[in-house]
């Protein structure tokens, strides 16, 4: 792993201004077992080939034990937001947190079914695509173009507090709208509502992922 990953749980500087010179919030969500260990170690491992990537990760969120969104018979998530700086456009931002999946032995898979692990991009400096009306043109799971910011973030729990952990001044770019306002009305009856914060791996220590 990636040693002296800065974790950070204040990020009052995160503001709406900030975002928009290179830095991104990703969100990562784990349920099954892989090459990489359990789910909590492969969020972990997977920060780490992001930096090894030479992507900047400045802030990691505390993880979460989520309750699955989809089949009530598949076990619950890990999911964790991290802040990226980087230069890379967002669809070859995309393209390399896809090959981190496969890395870690994801291989397709039906829509909010289990997942070795799952990294999406919520917000890309501020950039808005595929929205109208304050709604995503492309909303249903599956093939869809890029659509910034994350077309169903605003509504799961396990984005909104993870995200509010290292942002808490966050304003939606599309709805124009706080993260904590959307956190307050998805928090309790949200597919996706946060069970618990999970004590640090082992793994995660090892990364220098201290958590509070």
């Amino acid at each position: 792993m990636t040693r002296g990953l800065h974790v950070q749980h204040r990020c009052d500087s995160v503001t709406p201004q900030l975002l928009a010179r290179g830095k991104v919030l990703v969100g990562l969500g784990a349920n099954c077992p892989g090459p990489w260990g359990t789910a909590q170690d492969t969020i972990a491992q997977a920060l780490g080939e992001i930096e090894r990537i030479n992507i900047a990760v400045t802030a990691v969120s505390p993880f979460y034990e989520t309750a699955a969104v989809g089949s009530a018979r598949q076990p619950a998530y890990v999911n964790a937001v991290a802040l990226l700086d980087t230069s890379l456009p967002p669809e070859a931002l995309l393209r390399v947190l896809k090959g981190v999946e496969r890395k870690s032995g994801r291989r397709g898979g039906r829509p909010w079914g289990p997942r070795t692990l799952d990294i999406d991009i919520v917000d890309y400096g501020g950039l808005v695509r595929h929205w109208r009306g304050g709604r995503p043109a492309f909303k249903e799971a599956g093939t869809r173009p890029l659509t910034l910011p994350h077309p169903l973030a605003h509504e799961r729990p396990f984005v909104l507090k993870p995200l509010l952990d290292i942002a808490p001044h966050w304003r939606h770019p599309a709805l124009k709208q706080s993260g904590r306002n959307l956190w307050h009305r998805v928090s309790e009856h949200g597919q996706g509502r946060v069970l618990k914060r999970l004590r640090a791996s082992a793994r995660q220590e090892t990364a220098g992922g201290r958590r509070s």
